[in-house]
């Protein structure tokens, strides 16, 4: 069984510096994501701004966030300008969003949103940036039924056997590229878009 010929969707997440963006834009991943909610990738709208203006027009510029107040998000969307915003889908139902902010929901194993999942979506971790795995095997079933997006624990060494058991239509790296919590490896960059886009590839053959 072969999956299509669509160009796997990548996303380098958790961008904090310029070194960083220029990598994934040198790899040319589909989109990069700027995070507002505590972490240690954590930026400020205007920081995120900055460091996205190389980006603009060459790959799409994401705000992260999980359970933000109404006040960030109005920030994020005056400030960063973002061309998506992924959250928790929870956070959806509980704020007023622009009507044309394109959304990336993200579902965690246990959602019920699971039962009819979003025709797009990011299947995460139990707890964003931490590194930690989500249910392959959960995800390997939703990804039939949806363009679900692989996150959670993924790095260079694990991408490309994740790849092939879910067959996702994309997948989202942030501290499985990093040198560092919060600095990410232009290095660990190129080499995980490497390894995912060459796994995506043979099962296309």
């Amino acid at each position: 069984m072969t999956i299509s010929r669509q160009p796997l969707w990548i996303k380098i997440c958790g961008l904090t510096d310029e070194a960083a963006v220029g990598a994934a834009l040198q790899a040319r991943v589909a989109a990069i994501g700027f995070v507002f909610s505590p972490s240690p990738r954590q930026l400020l709208p205007a920081q995120a701004a900055r460091l996205a203006a190389a980006a603009r027009g060459h790959t799409l510029c994401i705000a992260v966030t999980r359970h933000p107040q109404q006040q960030l998000l109005d920030e994020i969307v005056r400030d960063f300008r973002p061309d998506g915003w992924q959250t928790d889908i929870g956070d959806l139902s509980v704020l007023k969003v622009p009507r044309q902010l394109p959304i990336l929901p993200v579902l965690r194993s246990g959602s019920p949103a699971l039962e009819s999942p979003p025709r797009r979506f990011l299947f995460e971790g139990p707890v964003s940036g931490q590194g930690v795995t989500g249910d392959w095997s959960e995800a390997t079933r939703l990804a039939t039924q949806s363009q679900l997006i692989l996150a959670g624990g993924l790095a260079v060494d694990n991408v490309a056997q994740a790849i092939a058991t879910v067959r996702p239509f994309g997948v989202d790296v942030s501290s499985g590229v990093e040198a560092q919590p919060g600095r990410k490896s232009p290095t660990l960059i190129a080499a995980f878009v490497a390894a995912a886009r060459a796994a995506h590839e043979a099962l296309t053959q």
